[in-house]
């Protein structure tokens, strides 16, 4: 039920939002149901724990071996809590924002939800990629309709990236289909079917190229910093928020536990490509000067983290990449929304023509750092906990040959986070005002609610990250006892 719930909501909501022409009333309408699909994930984490309303199983294409599954383990939960916070936290914080044909941006914002909440709840191979795809085209129209002046050559180059990813997924999915032992796409039988070490090989890359383009990966990362840049900041929102966590959520969920001798043969390759994206992303993020396009490079080199905690293989660094997919979620929403009200206010995104803004600021100002502060992952804040967890996992892997170079790789990418960050908070909010800053004025209430409901949830989850650790427990075991090689 409660899975069904998510995927219904927003897709209704969004339909209906097509017929609302009236601005104000599709923001009212837009805010109210994504309001009760929060409620409905709260439900699904905090509640709710029988399996009779976690899980749904009915016939969809029972020719083919598909059934419309779907269900709810730790990590899909606080994947679905997630996209629940984040989208009336992203509608609030925009509410004064105008689009042109506002009816038709705010009910492709829901369909794009609805992609989202479907891929976390699948449970059928045809399924996640079903909504793997639904995800993708209304974050197309929005990118190529309401973005900026370069929007349609950025948003080609966007969607033949995922596109070709997609595609090389979808064979990858029809090869293991063959070869399950009933023909199914169920995930239990992607789970048991049991391929040569030498196929998984070359299954691994249909998979990872997948998952590596939308996370984004070095070398596949190319699309993210302008597509970010490009898109109205609503949008860049649930892209860096939630799109790119598919990524990794699709690696834990079908690449590691039904392909692990691929992942243990090229688990170094991809670990290595990992660290040189952490590292490059952290020294391209020292030259920006545009604060989207910092935070665009600052997350590539978060989510480069993610992947190396997975691909050396083991369970806590799993574990932590769970929690971190939350809680980077959270940060980045709010650097977003944070950069979303100075660029309103002052038509700029450039810090050489910000400064002084803690003077004339000052709720703002405090936003920024705590924000910022959290996404480095400064103890006592709700990133501190899942970067620790990755870092000892990699430090104690067992199956890279390479760990402890990773480790001190990712070491440098931390120490080169503070610095653009740090630089960052000084160039905004420091220093003398500019002619942009002089007279600048402090956030409306709206905005600081929102800001203010994220820092209570960064210092809570800082301070006590048990409930989520909890969360993931069980998930985390399941993930892990299937990574180790099976041979046929």
């Amino acid at each position: 039920m409660i899975p069904v719930l998510l995927i219904v909501i927003p897709l209704v909501s969004g339909l209906l939002g097509f017929l609302i022409k009236e601005e104000k009333s599709v923001k009212v309408w837009s805010l109210f149901t994504s309001i009760l699909t929060m409620v409905v994930a709260i439900l699904g984490i905090a509640f709710l724990h029988k399996p009779e309303y976690l899980q749904t199983d009915v016939a969809w294409l029972p020719s083919l071996g598909s059934r419309f599954s779907l269900t709810m383990d730790g990590m899909s939960k606080l994947m679905c809590l997630l996209t629940g916070i984040a989208y009336p936290g992203i509608f609030i914080a925009t509410w004064n924002a105008t689009y042109r044909n506002a009816n038709k941006f705010y009910a492709l914002m829901l369909l794009m939800q609805t992609g989202l909440m479907g891929v976390f709840v699948a449970s059928d191979a045809l399924l996640f990629y079903f909504f793997w795809e639904l995800a993708l085209i209304p974050a197309y129209f929005l990118c190529s309709i309401w973005g900026g002046e370069r929007r349609i050559a950025v948003t080609f180059k966007f969607f033949i990236y995922t596109f070709v990813g997609s595609l090389l997924m979808l064979v990858g999915i029809i090869w293991i289909y063959f070869h399950t032992a009933d023909r199914s796409f169920a995930m239990s039988a992607f789970y048991n079917v049991n391929l040569p070490g030498n196929v998984q090989g070359w299954l691994f890359w249909l998979f990872f190229l997948a998952f590596a383009i939308k996370i984004p990966l070095w070398p596949f990362h190319t699309w993210q910093p302008d597509t970010y840049e490009q898109s109205p900041t609503a949008v860049t929102m649930v892209l860096s928020g939630i799109m790119v966590k598919m990524g990794v959520f699709g690696i834990l969920r079908w690449l590691a536990p039904v392909l692990p001798v691929g992942l243990w043969g090229w688990g170094d390759p991809a670990a290595s490509m990992c660290v040189i994206g952490m590292i490059y992303a952290s020294f391209v993020a020292m030259q920006q000067d545009d604060l989207k396009r910092l935070i665009a490079y600052s997350s590539i080199a978060h989510m480069g983290l993610m992947g190396l905690a997975i691909f050396v293989t083991s369970s806590i660094g799993i574990q932590g990449v769970m929690v971190q997919m939350f809680n980077h979620g959270i940060n980045i929403i709010g650097l977003w929304i944070v950069v979303e009200l100075i660029e309103r206010q002052f038509g700029t995104r450039k810090m050489s023509e910000l400064g002084g803004l803690a003077q004339k600021a000052p709720s703002l100002a405090i936003m920024l750092v705590v924000v910022a502060l959290a996404n480095v992952a400064l103890p006592l804040t709700n990133a501190f906990i899942g970067e620790f967890m990755m870092f000892n996992g990699v430090f104690g892997s067992k199956a890279s040959n390479y760990h402890y170079i990773f480790m001190v790789a990712g070491g440098i990418s931390i120490i080169l986070s503070a610095i653009y960050t740090l630089n960052m908070i000084q160039k905004v909010l420091y220093g003398n005002t500019s002619t942009l800053t002089a007279n600048a004025r402090d956030i409306r209430v709206n905005e600081k609610f929102v800001l203010v409901v994220l820092l209570i949830g960064i210092v809570v989850m800082g301070v006590y990250p048990k409930p989520m650790i909890e969360a993931t427990k069980h998930a985390v075991d399941a993930i892990y006892s299937k990574m180790f090689i099976k041979l046929p």
